[in-house]
């Protein structure tokens, strides 16, 4: 924009304040870089995760009372108001650090549920705008493989079956220790009567897989920064 020299930094805001642009062409954009310089090859993981920006006033809508994620714990949880944010991040190994950074791709808003109930709107829950980043961001990169890590947040039967139906892309996320499992249903006999069944026989928990004694273990060594 010809503003790199610029000492008043609100020269700079009112460029973007004034201008016209789209924010999904921009994280396209974006992302095109990021994966050219830092994931040209193979496949390329996005981290998933939602912050809190603490905004309040009358013009400001879309705030809602969230947990903090930064202040929370197991034992404490601390509400704050403000903005809910998802953002989509590129993980990758930065060689001069010699950790995995997350460097930020794409970000949406997730407004409350009193926003869109205002607005006569059908509310949209945090693993629903992750589905629709996960969609995008396949049809950005068709010809790579994704694979996508969140927290428990997005461990939800929906999203995990959307991303089974997406190509190449896949999820990894933390499941409870109580979780239920299920055998796939099994399949209709010609003449059989009644509902067809949505699932099989209940398979154990990972907390019952962990206790059972009989249970197969392999050892693997996991790299970390």
């Amino acid at each position: 924009m010809g503003l790199s020299q610029e000492q008043c930094f609100v020269n700079d805001h009112r460029g973007l304040h004034l201008a016209r642009w789209s924010a999904l062409a921009a994280s396209h954009i974006l992302l095109r870089l990021l994966g050219t310089t830092f994931a040209p090859a193979g496949e390329v993981i996005f981290g998933l995760d939602d912050t809190i920006e603490r905004q309040r006033g009358a013009h400001i809508t879309a705030t809602g009372i969230d947990r903090d994620p930064v202040r929370s714990s197991h034992a404490h949880v601390v509400k704050a108001s403000g903005l809910r944010w998802l953002g989509c991040m590129v993980l990758v190994t930065m060689p001069w650090v010699g950790a995995i950074w997350g460097l930020p791709c794409l970000t949406g808003l997730c407004p409350a549920e009193r926003y869109h109930a205002e607005r006569g709107r059908r509310h949209q829950t945090l693993p629903e705008r992750a589905r629709h980043i996960i969609r995008l961001l396949t049809r950005w990169l068709p010809e790579r493989r994704l694979m996508f890590v969140g927290d428990s947040s997005f461990a939800v039967l929906a999203l995990l079956h959307a991303v089974r139906q997406t190509p190449h892309a896949c999820w990894m996320t933390r499941l409870r220790m109580d979780a239920e499992w299920w055998h796939p249903a099994p399949t209709r006999q010609p003449g059989q009567n009644g509902r067809p069944r949505i699932q099989g026989a209940r398979r154990p928990s990972p907390q019952q897989r962990l206790a059972d004694p009989k249970t197969p273990w392999t050892k693997r060594a996991v790299a970390h920064g």
